[in-house]
């Protein structure tokens, strides 16, 4: 019986002979579900797409793990905190971070940045000269120091690389007491040469400077104390296992993030939006199957003939309930795959080809970037399976109550 109703089923949908009206609200249905459903995948397949543009801009700024205070800005970088770290096995580079809020002058212009003084280690293994579109990434040469800064920073200030007799001057408050009058004596201060000019993405290249970890913590007015320690780690290496173990060494006083908790409030802002769009394209399809709906019930109207026959054979109610219920199966998964075969072409050709551009000037990708996955392929065939199943259950209802009605 299983069999039969399949059989008729696909026999309804085939059949040339199907009421002219009844036919095209079936393609409209199939249409308005393949549609949905490529739309669905597309737009999906864009947000993990800018997903991992995010995550891969990070990675080459961030490191895989960032050790901080919970409360507090500096804290002493000593042995046994160095031994801690340390005796981990899997870890490329150990960079000492102190970080901060400075003025800077180049010129006749000025402004507040993010100063980030790093250890040698940063230079010989950070992404970050991937990313310098002027100059070099050198941060000390023999005895002097230099600063490498980011792009917008260069546009702010008209700040020249290749300038040999200008420099950035830095300026960092001390803690001022009362009485004070000699307006030196409540900064310190100090100059570096611009060696580099960097371009990652507008938050970093409006915001920060790299500068020599000696230089920053001289002008800060630190001896051994850091902001934060960041570890990179060898390739094939657990970041979820070391920063367990890490937690369990240094306790509750530090915070140990991963690269993707470093930003977390913005990758939830993604997800969250992603999670709207899904279910925003999940009520476009709800609607589209209001011609499912209409096209069995019409179709469950005009077969009540072959409706009592087949009753009169003997076929069981169930069955008969079970044709209008596979037929619109048939309906909303012909257009489901025809919709996600299209979404996966149309996908396939913008990871290619980037067939749709960003059109923004500033943007550090051209073409819109895509990404598919296996799970958000699973997820709309769901959404299509139990919206098909709600839009048809009320025909078939009509089609079995018919029979219940003749046999009366």
């Amino acid at each position: 019986m299983k069999n039969l109703s399949f059989f008729i089923a696909r026999r309804y949908f085939l059949s040339k002979k199907k009421k002219g009206f009844i036919n095209v609200l079936s393609i409209i249905a199939m249409v308005g579900v393949a549609i949905g459903t490529a739309a669905l995948v597309i737009v999906l397949s864009v947000f993990n797409g800018l997903e991992d543009l995010i995550r891969s801009l990070y990675s080459s700024f961030d490191a895989d793990i960032k050790i901080s205070l919970k409360e507090g800005k500096f804290f002493e970088y000593d042995k046994d905190l160095q031994n801690k770290i340390e005796q981990r096995e899997g870890l490329a580079t150990i960079v000492q971070v102190v970080e901060d809020n400075v003025l800077v002058r180049y010129n006749d212009g000025e402004s507040v940045v993010r100063m980030k003084g790093v250890s040698p280690d940063f230079v010989e293994k950070s992404e970050l000269k991937n990313h310098i579109t002027e100059g070099q990434l050198k941060l000390t040469e023999k005895e002097q120091n230099f600063a490498v800064v980011g792009q917008g920073i260069r546009y702010d200030l008209s700040i020249n690389s290749r300038n040999d007799f200008l420099a950035l001057q830095f300026y960092y408050p001390k803690n001022i007491s009362p009485g004070r009058t000699n307006p030196s004596s409540m900064y310190n201060s100090g100059i570096l040469m611009p060696a580099g000019i960097f371009a990652i993405e507008k938050q970093y290249d409006e915001k920060y400077i790299f500068v020599p970890l000696r230089f920053a913590r001289k002008l800060i007015g630190k001896k051994n104390e850091c902001t934060s320690i960041e570890i990179n780690l060898a390739e094939g290496t657990s970041v979820e296992k070391i920063q367990e173990a890490l937690k369990q060494d240094l306790g509750d006083k530090f915070e140990i993030q991963n690269s993707d908790e470093q930003h977390a409030s913005l990758l939830k802002a993604i997800k969250i939006e992603k999670l709207f769009i899904y279910i925003t394209f999940s009520f476009i399809l709800a609607v589209a199957s209001f011609n499912i709906f209409f096209a069995l019930t019409m179709l469950a109207l005009d077969k009540k003939r072959d409706i009592s026959i087949l009753y009169a054979m003997g076929t069981p109610i169930k069955t008969i309930r079970n044709i209008f219920l596979k037929e619109g199966a048939i309906i909303s998964l012909s257009g489901a795959l025809t919709g996600g075969l299209f979404g996966f072409i149309i996908c396939l050709l913008q990871q290619e080809y980037g067939l749709v551009s960003m059109n923004m000037s500033s943007a550090v990708q051209e073409a819109y970037p895509v990404k598919m996955i296996a799970s958000d392929f699973v997820f709309t065939m769901l959404t299509i399976m139990i919206i098909t199943i709600l839009a048809s259950f009320k025909p078939a209802q009509v089609a079995a109550k018919s029979v219940e009605i003749q046999r009366l």
